[in-house]
């Protein structure tokens, strides 16, 4: 082979992988990655010493920023599907969760109860309490992202086809990654910079109990789909007329994750 064709392979090759690389990096981010890593380092940032030292301690100095996405990582190995009906609930506009037709196969406000129950128990493994906190940890970035809390019919908008910017997209997919990919901050950048409250405000928001977690996302939801304009080709203006919600939700889930954790770590 000439030296020609040879350095003409590893260009052609070169360009294959690039390609598919970025490809992956577009479709592949997901409160996607970097929504529930705000959330984790939220958290982390909030936490009591006594909580981050057992943690620290329970997970071997992992973060929580690192562990917020295994319960998607795992998505993909079959021995973990049983998990995936608990990333969400599916309510209809008609109904209010404690009242609406439950998932048989659990949904995100049993998964959330079951963790807690786990990391609780004086009986339970260390492996299975490090297994259920990393799960928590999502599962609680999950509840504060409304899509998950949306309709049945349309699984919480992923039925819902849009374009975004141009691009094939849905209105769950909007509201989990391609707004927060849209803002072009890092995970650390974006926990820097959330909405800043008052003390009183924060325990506020420390001290609502799940279910208003549930009621609030569905709430936004519904809103969701209200506000929705006719033309599905969504861009700045859409960003700008909601992103702020997603800096809100974003904010919410942190600082409530931190009082679980303080709460059953107490």
């Amino acid at each position: 082979m000439s030296i020609q064709i040879f350095m003409k392979s590893l260009l052609f090759i070169s360009i294959i992988y690039t390609t598919l690389f970025n490809s992956h990096q577009v479709t592949g981010l997901k409160w996607g990655a970097t929504g529930h890593r705000v959330i984790g380092k939220l958290a982390s940032n909030m936490i009591s010493k006594h909580t981050a030292s057992k943690i620290n301690e329970l997970l071997d100095g992992v973060s929580l920023a690192q562990i917020s996405t295994f319960a998607d990582e795992i998505k993909s190995d079959k021995r973990y599907r049983r998990y995936n009906a608990w990333h969400y609930a599916n309510i209809n506009d008609d109904e209010i969760y404690v009242k609406s037709k439950k998932n048989e196969k659990g949904d995100i406000v049993k998964a959330i109860n079951t963790c807690i129950d786990v990391l609780k128990s004086s009986t339970s493994e260390r492996s299975k309490k490090q297994f259920y906190l990393k799960l928590l940890v999502h599962f609680v970035g999950d509840v504060h992202q409304p899509m998950h809390l949306a309709r049945y019919s349309d699984r919480g908008g992923n039925n819902i086809k849009i374009k975004w910017f141009g691009d094939n997209s849905n209105l769950h997919r909007v509201w989990d990654s391609n707004m927060i990919d849209q803002y072009g901050m890092s995970y650390t950048e974006i926990t820097q910079n959330l909405p800043k409250l008052k003390t009183s405000e924060i325990s506020e928001i420390a001290n609502t109990p799940l279910i208003t977690w549930v009621n609030e996302s569905q709430d936004l939801a519904k809103h969701i789909y209200k506000t929705l304009p006719e033309n599905i080709n969504l861009d700045y203006l859409y960003q700008y007329d909601h992103f702020n919600t997603v800096r809100m939700q974003l904010l919410k889930g942190g600082i409530r994750l931190a009082a679980l954790l303080d709460e059953i770590f107490k």
